[in-house]
């Protein structure tokens, strides 16, 4: 089975991929990690990417999806894998569907965690941290006693730059703009299933389990 786990920024999604590829006897592999286990490894591939990260540029598709393909050889990817993170943009994803109808594989399942942008605003929006060690606060979900100040040690909370509602609102926008052509094709290939993501994350899991479950291998 090969799942490709999509979600904006905040959607949760990031919670539940590892749960849901231990419930499956899935390999989790998120792009991040595929790029480090091969930098790390001083593989073929991952000096290629590093050439390309060392300049500056973005390392491209065919080099990626090369990883993705090697990943699914490997020993704990004979059940398959939930790819978190790729594919990003409908080239990749049109890539990916043609390099695995080469081994005879496709896609089966892209579970979509749906959330509203407000709501992901709120949660990508709304976080502030305490200057002494760093504990972490939400305006919304764990918010302080006392405005402005850690429960834990009194030090000022401080927002990052990154945690603004105006950097959120950004980085939201880059995602459905790259992504959103990615769920309609998915949707367009009949592989695409909605997961309410303003649930209880249990609820939102059992759902995404349903999903699965549901899904054909191919």
């Amino acid at each position: 089975m090969i799942v490709v786990l999509l979600g904006a920024p905040g959607s949760g999604k990031g919670t539940q991929g590892m749960p849901l590829a231990e419930r499956f006897g899935l390999a989790h592999v998120a792009s991040g990690d595929m790029f480090r286990d091969h930098l790390n490894a001083g593989s073929e591939l991952g000096l290629l990417a590093k050439s390309y990260m060392d300049k500056g540029e973005l390392v491209p598709d065919d080099v990626t999806i090369r990883m993705v393909l090697d990943r699914l050889s490997w020993r704990n990817a004979a059940k398959g894998v939930i790819l978190d993170g790729f594919p990003r943009t409908l080239p990749q994803a049109e890539a990916l569907d043609q390099a695995l109808a080469g081994q005879s594989k496709r896609v089966d399942v892209v579970p979509y965690v749906v959330v509203s942008t407000d709501e992901l605003l709120r949660r990508l929006g709304g976080r502030w941290i305490c200057r002494a060690t760093g504990h972490s606060y939400h305006v919304a979900s764990n918010p302080p006693q006392t405005p402005g100040v850690c429960d834990l040690d009194g030090s000022e909370l401080y927002q990052r730059a990154d945690d603004s509602i105006d950097v959120a609102r950004t980085r939201l926008q880059v995602y459905f703009e790259q992504t959103e052509p990615v769920v309609d094709y998915y949707r367009g290939r009949g592989v695409l299933t909605e997961v309410n993501g303003e649930q209880s994350i249990e609820q939102v899991y059992d759902e995404l389990v349903h999903a699965l479950e549901g899904s054909p291998v191919h």
